[in-house]
């Protein structure tokens, strides 16, 4: 597990029905939960292990408009809006910080990407700084590489996945929702073609409506009811430093790592876009829809074949009766296990380009289950085939900053209120039936 998350205390009284019923309380479920009892909606979020207890405390916790997909862009800048209001709102600390961000690269190559983006980014009314080499030093102070250049983006940030999750679900708990953790939801009921009703292993919570957040579990829940969801899971490496005199002042993507400062003065860091990959039947099931990606990303990835994911976890060929232990229950909190030679890899690379911080240690490291989509754009969305359904996943190792916009997204899609932005480029048909379906851009 990565540093403790915050304590959230499981609301007393279970109660027979709501108006929508979250499954899943990471930070797209949290957030969703929220604006839903901000909306006066009656809202149940129900947790299979702890709020916050998977991906959502494990990311690096940038929140960042730079570099996204096109796609994301407007709701992104929607999330990062809400983001700088939700603490006055709720009166949590959620530990954003509008500090800005900085890429800094060797790599002409990157510098054309960043340029482009940028043209494109315009036309939403975001504008990123596109560095010259000097000024890339200047925002790196003491670093060693001669930058060609790089990118900053003065109004992104980042927030505290060990405070961000938690703290949005106490905010809904104080508006009237309920919070339910070591709760599985194991499946849906449905009368007359819609739901009606959720099983959890306390009971049945009636309800017309159900917003499935459920991350790298959710293709598996899906399946369980005809939905075919592809997605698929990565498993990605992060680790945080022990308390040192911060030398970097704000979070910095480089070549060799990526790292944000703490408010303790530790960091939390990466290499920069790696991962490993352990399919079990659902990574088979879905292969030629990743292929491209695969191929576009092959050498950052790191292939680990095993059993182990063909009998437990997300990725298993799992049945269950609604009356019987789910997969959900078998394991409360994913917590697969960090490629440390990835986070040596990555304390070298800092300790070589900043070496007024050879004094840095290792404190901890983790690892974390990311569901991807084929086009590395999230669903969310409602389901023709199911009405009642909406589906908040696949979020792809960027889902951590755009939370808040998510979750806003799905209270809109679950209550039939005119959605805060286009929903059209996260509808889960594009998935099923090609249409729409694009190859990923940049991240």
């Amino acid at each position: 597990m990565p540093a403790p998350i915050r304590y959230v205390q499981d609301s007393p009284y279970f109660p027979p029905s709501a108006d929508v019923v979250v499954i899943g309380a990471g930070i797209a479920g949290t957030a969703a939960a929220y604006e839903l009892a901000k909306k006066g909606v009656s809202v149940v979020l129900i947790e299979k292990g702890l709020v916050g207890g998977e991906q959502s405390s494990r990311n690096w916790g940038w929140c960042r408009q730079q570099n996204r997909d096109e796609r994301e862009l407007p709701l992104m800048i929607y999330a990062i809006q809400r983001w700088s209001e939700l603490a006055a709102e709720t009166g949590e600390e959620l530990g954003f910080r509008r500090s800005g961000l900085v890429y800094a690269t060797r790599s002409q190559d990157d510098i054309n990407a960043w340029e482009s983006w940028n043209r494109m980014a315009a036309n939403y009314g975001f504008s990123s700084e596109i560095l010259t080499a000097e000024r890339a030093k200047a925002l790196t102070p003491g670093s060693t590489s001669q930058w060609l250049g790089g990118i900053s983006s003065p109004t992104d940030g980042h927030a505290e996945p060990a405070l961000a999750a938690p703290g949005l679900a106490i905010a809904a708990q104080r508006l009237g929702a309920f919070v339910f953790q070591q709760c599985a939801v194991r499946g849906l009921d449905i009368s007359a073609g819609r739901i009606s009703g959720v099983i959890t292993e306390r009971g049945l919570i009636k309800t017309s409506s159900v917003i499935c957040a459920g991350g790298a579990w959710t293709s598996m829940f899906c399946r369980r009811h005809g939905i075919d969801l592809p997605l698929g899971n990565v498993i990605g490496t992060a680790f945080r430093t022990a308390p040192i005199e911060q030398k970097i002042a704000l979070p910095l993507y480089t070549p060799g790592f990526a790292c944000r400062p703490q408010l303790d003065g530790s960091y939390t860091m990466s290499v920069s876009g790696r991962g490993r990959l352990e399919p079990g039947a659902q990574g088979l099931r879905y292969a030629r829809q990743f292929w491209p990606t695969f191929k576009a990303r092959r050498k950052n990835l790191t292939l680990n074949l095993g059993l182990a994911p063909f009998i437990r976890g997300p990725e298993a060929p799992a049945r269950w009766q609604m009356d019987g232990i789910s997969p959900f229950e078998q394991v409360r909190i994913l917590d697969p296990r960090p490629d440390m030679a990835m986070v040596e890899e990555g304390l070298a690379a800092m300790r070589s380009e900043f070496p007024q911080m050879q004094q840095i240690r290792l404190e901890q490291a983790w690892g974390g289950m990311i569901d991807s989509t084929p086009d590395a754009v999230p669903v969310i969305s409602t389901v023709g085939k199911l009405p009642g359904l909406v589906i908040s996943a696949g979020y792809s190792a960027h889902g951590f900053g755009i939370g808040p916009g998510a979750g806003r997204l799905a209270a809109d899609l679950a209550t039939l209120d005119t959605p805060v932005v286009d929903p059209t480029p996260f509808r889960y048909e594009r998935l099923t039936d090609g249409s729409g379906l694009k190859a990923p851009g940049l991240m």
